[in-house]
């Protein structure tokens, strides 16, 4: 099997963070044909399910950058990674010292619930007011996070750089702790994600690879965060958008997401494939 797995924001999706109707059709023709497909995101399944409706995706989501996977045929997950109790004190802890405001997301059986007791800036207001406009996310305001620190899967901290910093030097030195520290795309900040050190875009390939039999593995990224996943990949393929990080660790680069890159550049590698059969 040769799995082909793609990021979403910045690299399948365009500008506006949604899926071209022209993108959707051509992909699902090619999974029609046989072609294994899906996604890696640090998105929730609440938002990346109406981002790609419509889309045949039968094999597993990589969700939150690793934390979980979902079945999207089943309509379960597969794997939840859970934060222990002592490292959820610990970024609570240091939130209050550096006066951060994340939201918080908990999974309680197959419930994934969010929650935030402060919106800290243009950018965390824009990100709540959107997934609920957008994608009718649902989330909870408490007074303190600490009162509902329970089952907790992740933080998402979105702030500038300068004041998310000292919380990334403090964090990147607890062991049981992994992160996700990139530019925001769409905006000036900067992104945050903090996580069990047993998730990760990269275990999230591994699992894949072992679950599903994949002799070989195809990535598509555009930011930081897809780093962890070109480790676990044998061929990785930067859009012409991505960071430039990115592109000196690709084995290739594409079209931009603006320009249909990904589906553009797998309509023309099976075609290849289909040519080389046909001769």
């Amino acid at each position: 099997m040769h799995l082909f797995i793609s990021d979403l924001d910045g690299t399948l999706l365009d500008r506006n963070a949604e899926l071209p109707a022209e993108t959707k059709d051509r992909l699902n023709r090619l999974i029609a044909d046989g072609m294994d497909f899906t996604v890696a995101t640090a998105r929730t399944y609440s938002s990346v399910g109406r981002i790609l409706a419509g889309l045949e995706l039968k094999l597993p989501l990589i969700l939150m950058n690793g934390v979980l996977i979902y079945d999207p045929v089943l309509q379960k997950y597969d794997v939840v990674n859970k934060l222990s109790s002592g490292a959820v004190e610990k970024v609570l802890k240091l939130r209050r010292q550096l006066d951060l405001a994340p939201f918080m997301y908990r999974m309680q059986g197959d419930v994934m619930t969010t929650a935030f007791d402060r919106l800290l800036g243009e950018s965390m207001h824009d990100f709540y007011e959107e997934r609920v406009r957008k994608y009718g996310k649902q989330f909870c305001q408490a007074d303190r996070l600490e009162d509902i620190a329970e089952d907790v899967i992740y933080f998402c901290f979105i702030d500038k750089s300068e004041r998310l910093q000292p919380l990334y030097n403090a964090i990147k030195e607890v062991p049981d702790l992994s992160m996700a520290y990139y530019p925001d795309i769409y905006g000036e900040d900067y992104y945050l994600e903090i996580f069990s050190s047993a998730a990760s875009k990269e275990a999230g390939v591994k699992w894949l690879r072992e679950k599903l039999g994949a002799d070989r593995i195809t990535a598509f990224g555009d930011n930081l965060n897809d780093l962890p996943m070109f480790d676990a990949a044998d061929e990785r393929i930067a859009v012409n958008n991505a960071a430039e990080e990115l592109k000196k660790r690709a084995d290739r680069v594409i079209g931009a997401n603006t320009e249909n890159g990904v589906a553009v550049y797998l309509e023309r590698y099976f075609g290849g494939k289909t040519e080389e059969k046909n001769g």
